[in-house]
């Protein structure tokens, strides 16, 4: 009976479960979304609860569709960034989780960065200051959620990304962990030593005993508990693979060698090269982190994170109701040559890489009488491209090795209309696989070698397949006219806090 792994995919508005054959085919899936939680301008939050509820019930039935008998181990892979805090004797959380999308610590940012610490910062984790990392959202926890800060101190509270979330209630509460690739997102944690950054942890005040214990990417960190309600089949079962999404889907993608990169399109943009066994420090806005630590060798990743992309489409969709559907905004897109001149700057929740501002905001620029929802429609679509854009330029400038081709992945891949302008932007051959379930397989690959289901790179390396490789096609001057209107309209979503003073300072 061929072995499967179980992949957990818990992101920023789903939580899935995929089962994937030795040969790297899905046998098995489930999703459900949950709540997306607003309590004030440019706060998110997500009840961990509610997580682990849609990701046990996604699990239960993608195994309902298989024989349990062939699993061979879970992968996880988990939004990164996002912040749980709690109670270690009871499982409960003790408030909501922080998503990485939520500005409400820019203030902690802010001061962090008027003390001199921006430098250290960015030499011993790689990161810029910002609120978008996990540091200042433990922070926050502990000064604002009562008797939080006195409970951490006496050792009572667990802190952690979502992975460690899971991990925590799969076991039973016996493993509180983390991998390398989701600790190098947390503004605390050394990504030359890998290890926790005890003076970084004094700075921010966060008591590192909260922390979880920090391993490789493909190891056992634990097994399935019994008695789990709904899981009961898979009791036993070893947890041997975790990474954050988008270095999940750099070795789904089969990006093993120096100058490879990958590009997933959703509810953000997340650009990452392989930049191999040593780390670069960026000048242009990018940031590095740990792609991954398998077999004793750890890879680094030079990455660019866009804020938004596939949550504009939503915001198409869900706010304006201009679209019924996401494939609506193809179709619409595809009706109109171009954009008409319209100009869409997605700064919702401000801006990640290259600009890091915290108080851009959304703008649009360029509108007529005679613009149409298609010609909105189709602006969202550039926006996404050109914010791709920018974090290749940059990528470009810095990396240690030529990107030849960008391979892509995610919700908004299957879009030819899309992937058509991001490889007339980029000049660059756009590859998209036949498996675009690669973050779901990076994770379940890292299981699958920890359990001796694949046994090199080389073997998951010849089971990536392209469905279709998108190569220039308009004009290039055409092209760089386009950008530049688009890096101008970036610097009007940029002036909004300077236009309107304190008005969009967050509480």
């Amino acid at each position: 009976m061929e072995a499967c792994i179980v992949a957990l995919d818990q992101g920023t508005t789903t939580s899935r479960a995929i089962a994937f054959s030795r040969s790297g085919e899905i046998v098995a899936r489930a999703q459900y979304p949950f709540r997306q939680i607003y309590p004030q301008p440019g706060w998110v939050e997500h009840d961990p609860m509610e997580i682990w509820a849609t990701e046990k019930r996604a699990l239960a039935e993608a195994v309902a569709h298989t024989d349990p008998k062939r699993i061979a181990a879970l992968g996880i892979t988990n939004q990164r960034e996002t912040t749980v805090l709690w109670d270690q004797a009871t499982g409960e959380p003790v408030c909501n989780a922080i998503v990485w999308q939520c500005r409400r610590t820019a203030p902690i940012c802010e001061q962090l960065k008027a003390e001199g610490l921006s430098e250290m910062v960015a030499e011993r984790t790689g990161r810029l200051i910002d609120a978008y990392f996990s540091g200042t959202k433990i922070r926050w926890m502990l000064d604002h959620v009562p008797g939080a800060r006195a409970r951490a101190e006496r050792g009572e509270l667990c802190a952690g990304t979502v992975d460690s979330w899971l991990i925590w209630k799969l076991t039973g509460g016996k493993a509180h962990v983390t991998d390398c690739s989701n600790a190098s997102r947390t503004m605390l944690f050394n990504i030359r030593t890998l290890e926790w950054d005890a003076e970084l942890c004094h700075l921010l005040g966060i008591p590192m005993c909260l922390l979880p214990r920090v391993c490789s990417n493909s190891e056992t960190y634990g097994c399935v508990a019994e008695g789990i309600p709904g899981l009961e089949d898979l009791a036993g079962i070893p947890i041997c693979g975790s990474a954050g999404d988008q270095p999940a889907a750099l070795f789904g993608q089969g990006c093993f060698a120096p100058g490879q990169a990958k590009n997933t399109y959703g509810t953000g943009c997340f650009t990452l090269m392989n930049v191999g066994d040593a780390p670069v420090r960026s000048r242009a806005g990018l940031v590095t982190s740990v792609g991954w630590s398998v077999g004793g060798r750890t890879v680094y990743a030079l990455e660019g994170s866009v804020f938004n992309a596939g949550s504009t489409i939503q915001w198409l969709r869900d706010e304006l109701k201009l679209i019924e559907s996401a494939p609506e905004c193809d179709r619409l897109a595809e009706s109109v040559p171009s954009s008409g001149g319209v100009y869409i700057v997605p700064a919702f929740t401000g801006l990640g890489a290259p600009y890091w501002d915290m108080y851009a905001r959304g703008t649009i620029v360029g509108l007529t009488r005679g613009t149409t929802r298609a010609h909105l429609a189709r602006a969202v679509l550039d926006a996404i491209a050109f914010q791709v854009t920018d974090l290749v330029r940059a990528m470009e400038a810095e990396a240690p090795c030529p990107l030849t081709a960008l391979r892509v992945d995610g919700g908004a891949s299957v879009s030819d209309i899309l992937m058509q302008t991001q490889a007339d932007l980029l000049r660059l051959p756009v590859d998209r696989p036949a498996q675009v379930e690669t973050t779901a397989f990076g994770a379940a690959a890292l299981a699958g070698l920890a359990a001796g289901v694949w046994t090199s790179l080389e073997e998951l390396e010849g089971l990536r397949r392209s469905q279709h490789v998108f190569l220039p096609r308009r004009a290039e001057a055409e092209c760089a006219g386009d950008y530049r209107q688009w890096r101008r309209a970036v610097e009007r979503s940029r002036q909004w806090m300077e236009n309107n003073g304190e008005t969009v300072a967050f509480s």
